[in-house]
């Protein structure tokens, strides 16, 4: 497929700083939107459930290198 290009229009420039700026902002948004969403309970797994998945990971290694 092609796309259709008006000719009148030409092409924005736009410098390294103003890429890397618009990245950092749409970061920035982004991590603002999905702590909004988990203060409103909007998310997926519980924090229970990563502190219990963190526990047993953490102690498994632990017995790994204690009966190694």
């Amino acid at each position: 497929m092609s796309e259709h290009h008006d000719p009148r229009t030409e092409p924005v420039e736009r410098t390294g700083e103003e890429v890397r700026s618009n990245w950092v902002q749409r970061r920035q948004d982004k991590i603002y939107n999905e702590i909004s969403a988990n203060r409103r309970g909007e998310y997926k797994v519980p924090t229970w459930v990563l502190a219990v998945l963190l526990g047993l990971f953490v102690a498994g290694w632990v017995a790994l290198v204690v009966f190694k």
